[in-house]
C-alpha cells in the first residue's frame, strides 16, 4: 500500500484529487476523513496541511506527497523530487505599497519584510547583497504594509487580486512554484512498483491534456500537404474512402494551434472534420 499526503483543503486539493480521479483512483468514502484509502488501487491518500507535508514524506510517515514547491523549498526536508505535475502554478514575489517608487533589491536595504517563507526570502535577500529585517507571520501577509508592521511583502502571487485590494504592487519575482510530487529517499520494491504504476497513470492523464483527437476526408493529392501542416505526435492514420480519390486522416494536434491548423486545412481541401477530445493518451 502506497500512501500519499495531500493538502487537506484549497486549490492544491482540489487539482491534486481531480488528477487522481482521472487516473482511475477511487476512494472508499467521500467522507474528509484524515486517512482514506482507495477501493481499486493499492493506495490511501493522508490530509494534512500544506507545510506539513514535506516532514511527512522526508520522515517515512507518507511515502508520496503532492506539495507546492514553495513549501517544498521553504521546509529543506530530505526528500526527492519525483515529478513536476504542472498544475497550482504561483510565484513568491516582493511586493510593496503602489505609491512607493521601486529602483530595484537595493530598495530593500533597512526595510523591514513580512512574509511566511523566511528561508526563501533570506536565500534572495543574501544573493542580492542586501541587508533587511524578516518579519516573519502566518496568515494575511498582505495586510501587513498597510497596518504599519512591514515596509514590504513577500508572499504567494497567483492573480494578483489580492493584492491589488490592498493597494500593493509586484515588483520582483524570487521564484516561480507549482505543485510537485515528492518522495520518500527509501521506497521499498513494492511501493516502488505501486508508485511507478501510478506515474504511468498521471502520465497518460497529462500526455492528453489540450489535445485533440481529429477526423477528416481529404483528397488524395492533398494528403501530403494535409501531413506537412498536421504537428501530429507521430505520423497520422490514413485509410481509403469507398469514394474513390479521397481517404480519412486522423491525427491528433494540440488545442491551442486549433483554429490556426483547421483554416489551414480546410483551405487544403480537407471536408467532414470531427473533432474529439481526448480522455487519456499513452505513448
Amino acid at each position: 500500500m502506497l500512501r500519499i499526503a495531500v493538502q487537506s483543503k484549497g486549490r492544491l486539493n482540489e487539482d491534486t484529487m481531480l488528477l487522481l480521479q482521472e487516473a482511475g483512483i477511487k476512494l472508499v468514502s467521500d467522507k474528509r476523513t484524515l486517512l482514506v484509502p482507495s477501493k481499486n488501487f493499492p493506495l490511501e491518500i493522508l490530509f494534512l496541511r500544506d507545510d506539513d507535508i514535506p516532514q511527512s514524506v522526508a520522515t517515512g510517515v507518507a511515502d508520496v506527497g503532492v506539495v507546492g514547491e514553495n513549501e517544498f523549498r521553504e521546509k529543506r526536508e530530505d526528500a526527492c523530487i519525483i515529478k513536476r505535475l504542472g498544475f497550482s502554478k504561483c510565484r513568491l514575489s516582493i511586493a510593496l505599497p503602489k505609491a512607493i517608487e521601486y529602483t530595484g533589491p537595493e530598495w530593500l536595504n533597512g526595510k523591514k519584510i513580512a512574509t511566511s517563507y523566511p528561508v526563501i526570502l533570506r536565500s534572495f535577500l543574501e544573493e542580492k547583497g542586501v541587508n533587511a529585517e524578516i518579519h516573519t507571520i502566518t496568515g494575511s501577509v498582505e495586510i501587513a504594509p498597510g497596518i504599519g508592521l512591514a515596509d514590504c511583502i513577500f508572499d504567494i502571487v497567483s492573480s494578483g487580486s489580492t493584492l491589488v485590494s490592498n493597494q500593493l504592487k509586484e515588483v520582483e519575482v524570487v521564484m516561480q512554484s507549482e505543485a510537485l510530487l515528492i518522495g520518500h529517499t527509501a521506497l521499498t520494491a513494492e511501493k516502488q512498483e505501486v508508485l511507478d504504476e501510478l506515474l504511468f497513470r498521471i502520465q497518460a492523464v497529462q500526455q492528453a491534456d489540450n489535445k485533440k483527437y481529429v477526423l477528416m476526408n481529404v483528397p488524395n493529392d492533398s494528403i501530403q500537404a494535409i501531413v506537412s501542416t498536421l504537428p501530429g505526435m507521430k505520423s497520422p492514420t490514413i485509410m481509403p474512402l469507398a469514394n474513390e480519390g479521397w481517404s480519412s486522416l486522423h491525427a491528433v494536434i494540440d488545442e491551442k494551434r486549433f483554429w490556426e491548423i483547421i483554416g489551414q486545412l480546410k483551405a487544403l481541401g480537407a471536408e467532414g472534420i470531427l473533432v474529439l477530445p481526448i480522455e487519456k493518451m499513452i505513448l
